[in-house]
């Protein structure tokens, strides 16, 4: 026996189709609620909606299963018969984690979460705290990032299924680490989504990058608004996951007196006291607006966290410079921003940007950079580049040592992309299968058209469509134990675990942080309290003065010289000295 629940005002009738037998379901309800109770159906049966006349029969848009792809009929899931072992699981602090970013498909050969867990141990040993999920939820095709997601609540079947993915959290939890999940609650794919058959889920009324924004005021949105803080319960309540990463969330459009956003944050806090455990939110947002991390109680959205843009321009930008057009690099470029962005985390509160056209921003005050995530590569940083190429493929090892060294002592939260603690020389490429033949056109031509104003060739883009695309993305780990991969995989990994010991590098009082940098000389110092950070980036050698009782813990390179009260650190070169007792 099975009770099927629905929501869809739009059609006058609604049924149920289970193999050859349908069954009228009643209502509405004044909230647009359709109901029937199945006696057959059961765990593992088929089924699909048919709306009014339409003979076309229709996915479950809470579908926990599609094994047939998004097209296809769902499949009734049993949620609680996965035998969890993790019921003492408390996960460590966001303030003191080391986040690693991984997308599944491309994470290990075989590409699902059964193989993915075989690398847990390696993760451990490197010091990770905490794994971030790229998307899961099904989308059209074969491959993705899963950005493209129209079945928010059925985890893809192409990495293993809902029970694969029980298993990886649960492994996770086994081995101390604990995983944030990538969600996308700003549009739906393109290629699968038919919620616009059931109710409106969406409105033209505002418009994102990607169509037609996500209801969240208008007629309707009560239940749009719970079809996605559902979907993040879900997540955290049957999932076991500790966490979600929110995605591009300024597109999330909605004036309503109580933002979707601080809904959220307080019906997570509600679940985090209901099942005992730390549940968090990290917000991607480009607004530089603090309002987004502060709590409830102080007029913000509650949001724990949130990446930091202006930190990665800021240090990208003086390691590196692209060709043609720098777009929103155009801001950025000075030691003076990397400063400022470290002290004061947004280089733009409240300054004219030439990029925008406008003044953008407003100060962050008082609030702990432990709420803000800092990286220098991420999916989107390498995913949207032509090539796809790692920056130590632009850069060079030297100058990304410094950079891993930045992120991994700034007073952020760090966050690693998969195979850049090991300098990883495959590519991470945007990859697609659209299951739509135009739609496939159309990206593989806009993508072309995007470099191309950037000088590059379009026969050098590589397809997204292609599948080949999508295997040359895949990391090789037979790599990590020669050459520059092994240095820079003991390098991150010895950064790692010196942050992971040191009360000083896991505060986030920004207070305690003063930083001073040189323009011409291109060299910057960080002080957090008893350890001292010192960066070279210019061509010559720089000299630092330091007390009696420092100490070089780590460098970059063996170069770095400390005697008579004094450093000198080569170009390109990033040392770390303590005046800790031993």
């Amino acid at each position: 026996m099975h009770e099927f629940k629905l929501w869809a005002p739009t059609p006058q009738k609604v049924a149920v189709k289970i193999a050859d037998k349908t069954y009228p379901m009643a209502g509405p309800s004044d909230k647009g609620i359709w109901k029937t109770t199945v006696e057959d159906a059961a765990p593992g049966t088929e089924y699909a909606f048919l709306l009014d006349d339409d003979t076309t029969p229709y996915p479950d848009p809470r579908s926990l299963s599609q094994p047939h792809g998004v097209h296809g009929p769902s499949v009734i899931y049993d949620q609680k018969a996965f035998n969890w072992d993790d019921h003492t699981w408390q996960g460590p602090p966001l303030t003191g984690a080391i986040l690693y970013e991984l997308h599944i498909g491309t994470f290990t050969g075989s590409g699902c979460f059964d193989s993915a867990i075989e690398r847990l141990g390696y993760l451990q040993d490197l010091g990770i705290t905490h794994v971030e999920i790229m998307p899961v939820a099904e989308w059209a095709g074969d491959r993705g990032w899963g950005y493209d997601g129209v079945d928010l609540y059925a985890t893809t079947e192409h990495y293993g299924g809902p029970e694969a993915f029980k298993r990886f959290v649960n492994a996770c939890h086994g081995h101390g680490i604990a995983v944030i999940l990538d969600v996308v609650y700003n549009h739906f794919g393109p290629v699968g989504n038919y919620t616009g058959k059931f109710g409106p889920y969406i409105t033209d009324r505002h418009r994102t990058p990607w169509g037609d924004a996500m209801n969240m005021e208008q007629e309707g949105s009560d239940q749009v608004r719970r079809f996605f803080i559902d979907n993040a319960i879900m997540w955290m309540r049957d999932f076991h996951v500790d966490g979600l990463r929110l995605d591009a969330i300024h597109e999330i459009i909605d004036r309503s007196a109580i933002h979707f956003l601080e809904q959220l944050s307080a019906e997570v806090d509600n679940l985090s006291a209901a099942v005992g455990r730390r549940l968090v939110l990290i917000a991607e947002s480009d607004l530089n607006d603090p309002k987004i991390v502060k709590p409830i109680e102080a007029g913000g959205y509650g949001m724990d966290a949130q990446w930091s843009d202006d930190f990665h321009h800021s240090l990208a930008t003086l390691l590196f410079t692209e060709p043609g057009h720098k777009g929103y690099y155009d801001d950025f470029g000075a030691f003076e921003c990397l400063a400022k962005s470290l002290k004061s985390v947004f280089v733009f509160d409240g300054q004219y940007s030439t990029y925008r056209g406008r003044s953008h921003g407003r100060p962050v005050d008082a609030l702990s950079a432990h709420h803000f995530v800092g990286f220098i590569q991420n999916h989107d940083q390498i995913g949207n580049r032509a090539l796809g190429d790692r920056i130590d493929q632009t850069i060079g090892l030297a100058k990304t040592k410094v950079a891993l060294g930045i992120v991994l002592t700034a007073p952020f939260i760090p966050l690693l992309f998969m195979g850049e603690e090991f300098a990883a020389s495959t590519p991470f490429l945007y990859f697609a299968d659209h299951d739509d033949e135009e739609m496939a056109r159309l990206v593989s031509a806009g993508r072309k058209k995007e470099f191309a104003a950037f000088g590059f060739d379009q026969a050098e883009i590589p397809n997204p469509e292609d599948p080949a695309t999508f295997t040359n993305s895949k990391l090789n780990w037979s790599e990590i134990g020669s050459g520059r991969h092994a240095e820079m995989h003991q390098w991150v990994r010895s950064l790692i675990h010196l942050r992971r010991e040191s009360v000083c590098l896991n505060d986030g009082d920004r207070g305690h942080l003063n930083v001073t940098f040189n323009e011409d000389k291109r060299w910057l110092r960080m002080d957090r309290r008893l350890v001292t950070v010192l960066c070279n980036l210019g061509p010559d050698p720089a000299q630092f003065n330091v007390t009696s009782d420092h100490r070089l813990i780590l460098s970059s390179e063996p170069t770095t010289v400390l005697s008579n009260c004094c450093v000198v650190v080569q170009p390109n070169t990033l040392a770390i000295l303590s005046a800790e007792a031993e």
